[in-house]
C-alpha cells in the first residue's frame, strides 16, 4: 500500500466482505487474536477482496511506472537537444556534498537535483541517489554517486556536477576520490549535533586537496537545533565566519535556493585546455551485467567523442569508446564530452585490472597523423592500504566459483578492497579479503548475499603485522599461520591510527580509561565549547578494532563521535596465541594478540569452546598457548558409560575390575582420539 493514499479505507472495506461472507467457518476469538485451524476462503469470497485491495495499488503502479518514464523520457530529450560544446569550463562546476554521517548529505542533494527539474518531486522521497539495496536498507549512503544538473544563474545556463559522498570513516577512501573530481565542496553540518568527527576528517581532507568549501548548516527546523552554538563551533574548529555559512533545512526546503549560486559564485571552475590532447581521469567503476564496465570519467583536456579510439595509461590497453553520456541521474547518452565536464564511459573493459582507478585515458593517434607524444599522465589517486583482513568462504563447496566470479565483479565497484586465495582444513578453500574497517566488511558481505545470491562464512577480523628478520627483511603477516616460529627472533610491528573522538565533558572520564585500556596514548585534548570536548590518541588498530566502539558508545550513552587515521607501523610485542585441542593445535582458531593481552584472550577462547565442544568418553583438553607456555585452560569431562550396569551382585572387585578396564581403555582413546570441532563451533568462537 505504499503507493495508495486510501489504504486504511480499503483494508476496512475488506473487512467487511470477510464480515458479510457466509461460508467463512466459525472460529473462537480471544483478545482479536483468532485461534483454530487454516480457513479456506472460497473464490466468490476472495474475488471482491482481491479487486477492492489490490487494484488500486495496480493501477498507482502503473501510472508512478508510466510517469518515471516519461520523465526520463524528458530528461533523454533535454539532454539530446542540449549542446555540451556550449558550455566552456568557465560554466562549470564540480563539487561534493560533504558531511558526517546522517547529517542529511542525500536529502541535501536530493533536494538540489528536485530544485534544477532533475528529478521530480516524487522521485525526491524515494532517494534516487541511494540506488544500492544496502543503502536503502541502513539509510547510509556506502557509495559515492555522482550526477549532472543544469541550472539558469543571472540569465546564463551552468553544468554542475554533483557527487555525493558517504559519512561514515569506513568509507573515506570513497570521499576521497569524489574530491579529486571537483574543485569545491558543501560541508554539511546537522544544527542539533554540531561538529563531529568526520565533520574534521572530511574538513581537512577537502582542504588539503586545495578545494573550496561552503559551510552549510542543516536541520534548522528541528526543535533541538541550536545554531547560535553551532555557528561558533564552525567558527572556532574551521575559521568559519557567520556570514560564510549558509543556514538549510532540507526536509523543509528553507534555504536550499541559497546553495546553487554560491556554488557558481565560491567555487572556481576547473581548469583544463579544450584544445589539447585528451586527457581523461577514471574516478570510479562499477560492473552492469548487461552492459559490462561502467566507468565515471572527467575530461580534464580535449574532447572524448563515441566512437574514438583510447588507450590506458596503466595497462596500454586500447579501447573504443562505445557510449559516453551524462548521470542525469540515470545514464543519459551524449555525442561528446567536452573539458571539466563528469560522464560516464563504456568501452568494453571487462576486469578491475583494466578499470584502475586514478588511471589515464589517451586518444589514440591515426596512424596518418605525424608522431606525438602521448601527453603526461595523470597523478591518480593515493594507494589504498587495507586496515583489516577476514576469511569468506562459500557456505556450499560447489559455489566457489559463483563466489569468485561475484567477489571479482563487486570489487570492480569497490577498489579497496584486495582480494587473495585461501584454503582452511576447517572451512575449505576461499578467499581471504582485505577492508577499510568493520563496517565496509559487512556492508560487501552484504552486497554479495543481495546482489550476486552468494551465501558466505565470515571470519572474525584481523589487523595485519609487520616482522622483521635478523637479516632486515620485513614481511607483512595478515594470517598466523604465516608468524614466525617461537624459535626465530625477529622484531614485531603492529598498525596504529590517531583517533578523534568528540565526547560531552561529563563523559570524558569514562572516554579516557577506555583508551588507557586499549594501550592508546593521549596526545591533545580541547574543548570546542563548554560542554563538549576533542580528545586525539594514538591507538592500536588491533584494539580499536576489538569491541572499541561498543563499549564507546556504552560509556557515552551514544553521543560520542569518533573517527580514526592510519599512521604506519610501530614497534610492539607481538605473539601467536594457539589453542590446542588435546595437545593438538587447531589452527583457525590461532591469532595474534600483544602478549600484554594474551593472557585475557587465552581464557575467553577457552571458556567459550568449553561450551561448544561435544563431550567425548574421554577428557579434553582445552589450552592457550603462546609459544611452550600454556597460559589458560579448560577440561571438557568425558561422558560417562555405566560399565557396571549388568552387574547385579556378586563380589565388588568384579566392579572394579570393569571400572579398571574402562579406565584404561579411555587413556588409550585419548591418545588416539581425535576431537572434531564442527563448522557451526568455530563461527561461534571466530564471529
Amino acid at each position: 500500500f505504499s503507493r495508495c493514499e486510501n489504504a486504511s479505507s480499503m483494508i476496512s472495506h475488506a473487512f467487511r466482505h470477510l464480515t458479510a461472507a457466509r461460508s467463512l467457518p466459525r472460529f473462537r476469538a480471544v483478545g482479536g487474536a483468532v485461534f483454530g485451524g487454516h480457513c479456506a476462503l472460497s473464490r466468490d469470497v476472495c474475488a471482491p477482496i482481491a479487486s477492492t485491495l489490490f487494484q488500486p495499488c495496480k493501477t498507482a503502479s502503473t501510472t508512478a511506472s508510466r510517469r518515471d518514464a516519461e520523465a526520463k523520457s524528458h530528461r533523454e530529450a533535454k539532454v539530446k537537444a542540449t549542446d555540451l560544446a556550449s558550455y566552456p569550463t568557465s560554466r562549470i562546476r564540480n563539487f561534493s556534498v560533504i558531511a558526517h554521517i546522517d547529517h542529511g548529505k542525500t536529502t541535501l542533494s536530493n533536494k538540489l537535483l528536485a530544485l534544477t527539474g532533475t528529478i521530480s518531486e516524487e522521485s525526491d522521497s524515494n532517494r534516487p541517489l541511494d540506488k544500492l539495496q544496502v543503502e536503502q536498507e541502513r539509510g547510509i549512503t556506502v557509495k559515492a554517486h555522482a550526477t549532472s544538473m543544469f541550472y539558469e544563474h543571472k540569465g546564463e545556463q551552468y553544468l554542475l556536477n554533483l557527487i555525493d559522498t558517504p559519512g561514515h570513516v569506513d568509507f573515506s577512501y570513497e570521499v576521497s576520490r569524489s574530491l579529486a573530481a571537483c574543485q569545491g565542496a558543501l560541508l554539511v553540518v546537522d544544527a542539533s549535533q554540531g561538529v563531529q568527527a568526520q565533520t574534521m576528517a572530511n574538513f581537512f581532507l577537502a582542504f588539503e586537496s586545495g578545494l573550496a568549501i561552503i559551510p552549510v548548516l542543516n536541520k534548522l527546523d528541528l526543535p533541538t537545533a541550536q545554531k547560535d552554538k553551532v555557528l561558533a563551533e564552525l567558527n572556532s574548529a574551521f575559521g568559519f565566519e557567520e556570514h560564510e555559512v549558509i543556514l538549510t533545512s532540507a526536509k523543509s526546503g528553507m534555504g536550499i535556493d541559497q546553495l546553487l549560486p554560491a556554488v557558481i559564485e565560491r567555487i572556481p571552475s576547473p581548469s583544463g585546455n579544450p584544445r589539447g590532447q585528451l586527457r581523461t581521469l577514471l574516478v570510479d567503476s562499477w560492473f552492469d551485467r548487461f552492459r559490462g564496465v561502467v566507468a565515471l570519467i572527467q575530461i580534464v583536456d580535449g574532447v572524448l567523442k563515441k566512437g574514438d579510439r583510447i588507450k590506458s595509461a596503466h595497462t596500454l590497453q586500447q579501447y573504443d569508446v562505445g557510449e559516453i553520456g551524462l548521470l542525469y541521474p540515470d545514464q543519459t547518452p551524449t555525442p561528446a564530452l567536452y573539458t571539466g565536464q563528469v560522464g560516464y564511459l563504456i568501452s568494453g573493459m571487462r576486469s578491475t585490472k583494466e578499470a584502475r582507478c586514478g588511471d589515464t585515458l589517451f586518444a589514440v593517434q591515426s596512424r596518418s597523423a605525424a608522431a606525438v607524444p602521448d601527453p603526461p599522465a595523470l597523478p591518480g589517486f593515493k594507494p589504498v592500504k587495507a586496515m583489516l583482513y577476514a576469511g569468506l568462504f562459500p557456505t556450499d563447496a560447489r559455489e566457489l566459483e559463483k563466489l569468485r566470479d561475484a567477489i571479482a565483479k563487486l570489487t570492480l565497484n569497490d577498489s579497496s578492497v584486495s582480494v587473495q586465495g585461501e584454503s582452511s582444513d576447517a572451512l575449505g578453500a576461499g578467499f581471504r579479503l582485505g577492508f577499510l574497517g568493520v563496517l565496509h566488511m559487512d556492508v560487501f558481505v552484504q552486497r554479495l548475499e543481495q546482489e550476486f545470491g552468494v551465501s558466505v562464512l565470515t571470519t572474525a577480523p584481523n589487523v595485519p603485522y609487520k616482522v622483521v628478520f635478523p637479516d632486515g627483511t620485513e614481511q607483512i603477516v595478515t594470517h598466523p599461520s604465516q608468524f614466525p616460529g617461537p624459535s626465530e627472533q625477529v622484531e614485531t610491528f603492529e598498525p596504529m591510527v590517531n583517533a578523534t573522538i568528540i565526547v560531552p565533558a561529563e563523559f570524558m572520564k569514562g572516554v579516557i580509561n577506555l583508551c588507557q585500556d586499549k594501550r592508546g596514548e593521549q596526545l591533545h585534548m580541547s574543548y570546542i565549547d563548554d560542554s563538549r570536548v576533542i580528545l586525539k590518541y594514538k591507538l592500536p588498530f588491533g584494539e580499536v578494532l576489538y569491541n572499541f566502539y561498543d563499549k564507546l558508545k556504552e560509556y557515552t550513552s551514544g553521543y560520542a563521535t569518533f573517527e580514526y587515521e592510519e599512521i604506519g607501523f610501530e614497534a610492539s610485542n607481538i605473539c601467536k596465541l594457539s589453542i590446542l585441542l588435546n595437545g593438538s593445535p587447531c589452527d583457525p582458531l590461532s591469532m595474534l594478540v600483544h602478549r600484554s593481552r594474551a593472557e585475557f584472550y587465552g581464557k575467553m577462547l577457552t571458556s567459550k569452546l568449553k561450551g561448544l565442544i561435544e563431550r567425548q568418553l574421554f577428557v579434553v583438553a582445552i589450552q592457550a598457548a603462546v609459544g611452550n607456555r600454556i597460559i589458560a585452560r579448560e577440561d571438557v569431562s568425558a561422558a560417562r558409560k555405566d560399565v557396571t550396569a549388568k552387574c547385579y551382585g556378586g563380589d565388588i572387585s568384579r566392579k572394579r575390575k570393569l571400572l579398571e578396564k574402562q579406565k584404561e581403555g579411555k587413556k588409550k582413546m585419548r591418545q588416539i582420539g581425535n576431537v572434531q570441532v564442527s563448522q557451526e563451533a568455530l563461527l561461534a568462537v571466530l564471529s
